[in-house]
């Protein structure tokens, strides 16, 4: 007897397949979650609530990057004038606030990140209950994000349903 090859059998499964879903119609949908998360109301106000609240904390930042650039040029413009004494314990003052400097960076861009993903993570979870809500409103046997899919129509894409329905959620 001999045995079917890869592609008959994939064949016969996609074959099958067909009967079932003509037997039963099957409502997919498609999601850009790129779009939600750049278009919908709740995060475009989750930037601004982001951008105010670390605001004071990057000026602060700048202020001190300056500070410490202005007083790096004064050591360079008074050098040739200064006791190596001072020379030193100016040197190792803008050390020292170059490393509190880089510190406070780096403090407050993981700050700015956590702050970032909680935001992310509150808009998921409503797109997740806009979701929700249409896919047992209109039927949708399979909804499928943007990271599975190759290619989606627009006749599939509730993209737009979905931002509609994350704005309408209070």
């Amino acid at each position: 007897m001999k045995v079917p090859s890869m592609k008959v059998l994939c064949a016969l499964v996609l074959a099958a397949a067909s009967l079932a879903v003509s037997a039963q119609e099957l409502k997919i949908g498609y999601l850009n979650t790129e779009r939600v998360q750049r278009e919908s109301e709740y995060s475009k106000q989750a930037d601004v609530r982001i951008k105010a609240e670390f605001k004071q904390r990057e000026k602060d930042l700048d202020d001190q990057f300056t500070k410490l650039r202005t007083d790096a040029d004064k050591l360079e413009r008074d050098g040739p004038t200064l006791s190596e004494t001072e020379k030193g314990r100016r040197q190792r003052y803008l050390i020292d606030a170059d490393r509190d400097l880089q510190r406070k960076k780096r403090e407050f861009q993981e700050d700015l990140n956590q702050r970032r993903n909680e935001e992310i993570a509150n808009i998921q979870e409503r797109a997740n209950r806009a979701v929700k809500a249409i896919s047992e409103a209109e039927h949708y046997d399979l909804i499928i994000l943007d990271q599975a899919a190759g290619f989606a129509s627009q006749r599939v894409d509730i993209t737009d349903k979905v931002i509609r329905a994350m704005n309408a959620l209070k």
